[in-house]
């Protein structure tokens, strides 16, 4: 880590036309102490990498850039998905989910909430939920962990992993919204004793199985995630985090479109 930081440090020192010398003196350090943590015999505290991005005047991605290069866990500046400035944004998204029709997708933030959704996915589950119940549906993990969404293949083993992917999240920022996240669903009837010992041997994936009835039959599908994110090493953890979720059926033969309805309509249906 010590030497990718170094990495980073030099480049920035070369972008600014600072010597180790002037970039010393502007920290109020010593150039040998630069000179360490490029070469990658040191390792820097947060405290001087909070002050090199602001010697610099790096924006946050390249702050977090210089965090994640030495170790530490990114400082994530909370973006609302609704903020005005955000418009072109969600129109973005609207239209990426209208595209995927007759394909259920949901649009979710870093807490599994669901922001948006597209008619093939108020459609599918209109044939299994009460209009009610799937009105109240507001986060992806709650819907999963109900008795409503048990429809996993194998959902000891999906919940398991799904915990353990917010266990880490927590340890590795160590903030309290997610660790708070991981307690409420660590808490749901029906996972398993054992989750963390199970989710230890699986390596994750972005995708799983589910069942879902249609016209009686229980068919299925792979529910698929893809990451919205900014571009380079900070892509994971640039605000807003979003991810489209979608049910791709598992057989060619499977179609959907007779199943969307044109005009129905759901909360967080914008089309």
């Amino acid at each position: 880590m010590q030497k990718t930081f170094g990495r980073f440090l030099k480049f920035w020192r070369h972008l600014h036309q600072l010597s180790q010398e002037e970039l010393a003196f502007r920290l109020e350090s010593s150039p040998r102490h630069i000179s360490r943590l490029e070469n990658g015999s040191s390792r820097p505290s947060e405290s001087i990498i909070s002050d090199i991005a602001n010697v610099m005047t790096l924006g946050e991605r390249d702050r977090n850039h210089l965090l994640i290069a030495a170790g530490y866990a990114p400082k994530i500046k909370k973006t609302s998905f609704h903020a005005p400035e955000l418009k072109w944004l969600r129109k973005a998204m609207l239209l990426n989910l209208k595209a995927l029709d007759p394909y259920p997708a949901a649009l979710l933030d870093n807490s599994m909430n669901i922001l948006m959704v597209n008619k093939a996915w108020v459609s599918i589950y209109s044939t299994i939920l009460t209009e009610n119940t799937l009105n109240k549906i507001t986060n992806f993990y709650d819907f999963l962990f109900s008795e409503e969404g048990n429809t996993l293949s194998g959902w000891e083993d999906t919940l398991s992993v799904i915990l353990f992917s917010l266990q880490q999240n927590a340890l590795f920022s160590n903030d309290p919204s997610d660790i708070a996240l991981q307690q409420r669903f660590s808490s749901h009837e029906g996972v398993p004793q054992d989750w963390k010992q199970r989710a230890a041997k699986i390596e994750p994936m972005a995708s799983f199985r589910v069942k879902l009835t249609i016209n009686d039959i229980a068919k299925p599908f792979y529910s698929v995630s893809s990451t919205v994110g900014a571009l380079g090493p900070a892509a994971y953890t640039s605000e807003p985090q979003l991810t489209i979720n979608t049910l791709l059926p598992e057989d060619d033969d499977i179609d959907l479109a007779p199943l969307l309805i044109p005009e129905i309509k759901h909360p967080l249906l914008f089309y």
